[in-house]
């Protein structure tokens, strides 16, 4: 039997490269003398961490629209037609019996060119509003994977599959691995530890409240592992001490999610996955600078089903403190956000949509 081709294509930040990177395993798993492309921009965090995780990448010249008038701006419709053209090269060149885009700005040309040759496509939408690539996308797409429920109003209900999105897998038994953890990262097993996560970039608006919080968290008497992004790590990490620990990146998450007892997030569509899987006491304090404001969207899909506490950031100057006060006191409240979030996690949304790319290749 002739061995599937497959290429995939996501990127721009942690949230799209991650999934994509769990699929290919998965796939890799099915097929292993399948042959695999990922195709990225070539600017971008995935031409580092997508060639980390074994697999070949090419990228293109793209980026997407900024919302005010900029030279980025004027430059989208050459950079947009260079990479059709590119991604045009690379389709011919590799034959891929299915391509799969995860979201990023590389996904849409490459879509965009496998369907003008007929190519099976599949989207994996994370977010619980779509962006505009993957509305466009999804006319000619051959099945869309989604995370959340009630999308028919964006996307064709026939070709709607609702699988969750890809998490790590090693993630599935990290009730287990409390006590691993907290020897991993030295902390104090008779202290609550806060786990503050701004996404793999950094998120500037966490990293000011938690230096402006720092002697609130001191007078709680809690410890924190404070993932500040690589982008802010010189400016915090003078905050290095025995109850704190800056970090640009953590390379353990399995470990650092079962060690923390509550949860200050950004909410990516990957985290939010992420944390339902570990099922820990959430805040999400969505950045309010995404596109379509999809965090804020992604965060409220949780708390209207009791399973996290959302903080936008034009209120934290008010409430945090409040609010955290009373969630750290609240032993009822954090095993309801717990239990709550949890039931929504989906543990097998990597088999699952692999199962649905599948279905479209040709020999299978």
């Amino acid at each position: 039997m002739k061995q599937p081709r497959f290429i995939l294509s996501g990127g721009g930040t942690g949230g799209h490269i991650y999934p994509a990177i769990a699929i290919a395993n998965e796939l890799k798993k099915r097929f292993p003398d399948a042959a695999f492309l990922f195709v990225g921009a070539a600017d971008k965090m995935e031409m580092k961490k997508v060639p980390q995780a074994g697999y070949q990448i090419e990228g293109l010249w793209i980026a997407g629209l900024q919302r005010k008038l900029t030279l980025q701006n004027a430059l989208f419709p050459f950079k947009l037609f260079s990479s059709l053209l590119k991604s045009r090269s690379i389709i011919k060149a590799f034959k891929p019996d299915v391509v799969i885009g995860t979201g990023g700005f590389a996904s849409g040309p490459l879509l965009q060119i496998a369907t003008t040759f007929n190519i099976p496509t599949v989207i994996q939408e994370q977010n619980s509003y779509p962006g505009i690539t993957n509305k466009i996308l999804s006319k000619k797409a051959h099945s869309i994977c989604v995370a959340y429920e009630n999308l028919e109003a964006y996307f064709p209900k026939n070709k709607l599959v609702l699988t969750g999105n890809p998490v790590r897998q090693d993630l599935l038994n990290s009730d287990e691995k409390r006590t691993e953890g907290i020897a991993y990262f030295k902390l104090n097993a008779t202290k609550k530890t806060i786990l503050v996560l701004g996404g793999s970039l950094g998120a500037r608006r966490i990293n000011q409240l938690i230096e402006k919080e720092l002697p609130f968290f001191e007078k709680q008497n809690v410890q924190i592992i404070w993932q500040c992004g690589s982008f802010y790590f010189e400016d915090y990490k003078k905050y290095n001490s025995q109850n704190v620990q800056v970090t640009a990146f953590i390379d353990r998450m399995d470990l650092v999610y079962a060690a923390a007892d509550l949860i200050i997030s950004r909410a990516g569509a990957s985290s939010v996955s992420e944390l339902a899987l570990v099922g820990k006491p959430v805040v999400f304090i969505p950045s309010p600078n995404v596109a379509e404001d999809h965090q804020t969207k992604n965060a409220k899909a949780i708390v209207e089903k009791k399973g996290a506490l959302l903080l936008k950031e034009s209120e934290l100057e008010v409430q945090f403190e409040p609010l955290f006060t009373d969630l750290l006191s609240n032993e009822t409240l954090q095993k309801e956000l717990s239990v709550n979030i949890k039931k929504l996690a989906k543990p097998n949304a990597t088999l699952d949509i692999v199962n649905e790319i599948i279905k479209l290749v040709p020999t299978i």
